[in-house]
């Protein structure tokens, strides 16, 4: 049976390839009926996002994908800036077997560009942070930016543009030369000013945008599913979980992902 670990990753790698916008509606028994498992479970599950601040009740109404505000939004940048910026300062230099990940990352970034599979793009732009902090050797943080970066992802209206996308690509291939030189500082500096123009990257999502937001209630089967790896990394994995058909089948299989 599905787990509720295994529900609320899928959830999380959702938001991180905006298929689930801010605003969109979550339904306990369509998720039971998907994922094959009970209401307790699912609701397990939307409490553990509850309390990650990435999903939010209304008594009487449902669960809800986060909507950050200015505010929170300038907070959370401001927290992965401290992170990432400190993860960088406290080693003196990153192994063989990191960076080459990292490199093999930087690869799947540029394929998800070409391919022009925006979701897909936005996952991997986002996992370069989390992969970076578990190439630093500490997972505990890496989860944490995991977490962080989905809110970030919340806050943009829509998809990044092709050029706005392949800046970002640009400035995680800058900070991986800086670590290939050994030279964590300027890693630093770049992560420092990667981090530092969120609101120009990422304009904030109006009242009159969220009110355009589609109740995802008849779309949650095909926005769950797993994002399709095959053309950015070679192979027939998909990162996260199960797919819901699978799930609802008792099969728990667990596909390595690029994180």
């Amino acid at each position: 049976m599905t787990t509720s670990s295994e529900i609320s990753d899928r959830i999380l790698e959702s938001v991180l390839a905006k298929r689930l916008l801010p605003g969109a509606r979550l339904s306990e028994q369509q998720l039971a009926t998907l994922f094959g498992c009970s209401r307790t479970i699912v609701r397990e599950a939307l409490t553990r996002l509850s309390v990650r601040q990435l999903v939010v009740s209304s008594v009487g109404s449902g669960w809800y994908i986060a909507a950050p505000t200015q505010e929170e939004a300038s907070e959370t940048f401001e927290a992965r800036r401290v992170i990432e910026t400190g993860l960088l300062r406290s080693r003196e230099r990153l192994d063989s077997a990191g960076l080459k990940r990292l490199r093999q990352h930087l690869q799947q970034q540029r394929r998800a560009l070409k391919s022009g599979d925006t979701g897909l793009r936005s996952f991997l732009l986002g996992d370069f942070h989390v992969c970076l902090a578990q190439c630093l050797g500490n997972a505990v943080l890496a989860n944490t930016l995991k977490d962080l970066t989905a809110l970030t992802t919340l806050i943009a209206i829509e998809h990044q543009s092709d050029a706005d996308a392949s800046h970002s690509c640009d400035e995680h291939a800058q900070i991986v030369e800086a670590l290939e030189a050994g030279d964590l500082m300027h890693a630093e500096q770049l992560m420092a000013a990667h981090l530092g123009t969120w609101h120009v990257k990422l304009p904030m999502q109006d009242d009159t945008e969220a009110a355009r937001i589609p109740d995802p209630l008849m779309t949650l089967h095909e926005v769950l599913q797993p994002l399709d790896m095959r053309g950015v990394s070679g192979t027939s994995a998909s990162p996260g979980n199960p797919s819901p058909k699978t799930a609802a089948k008792g099969r728990t299989t667990r596909p390595s992902r690029p994180t």
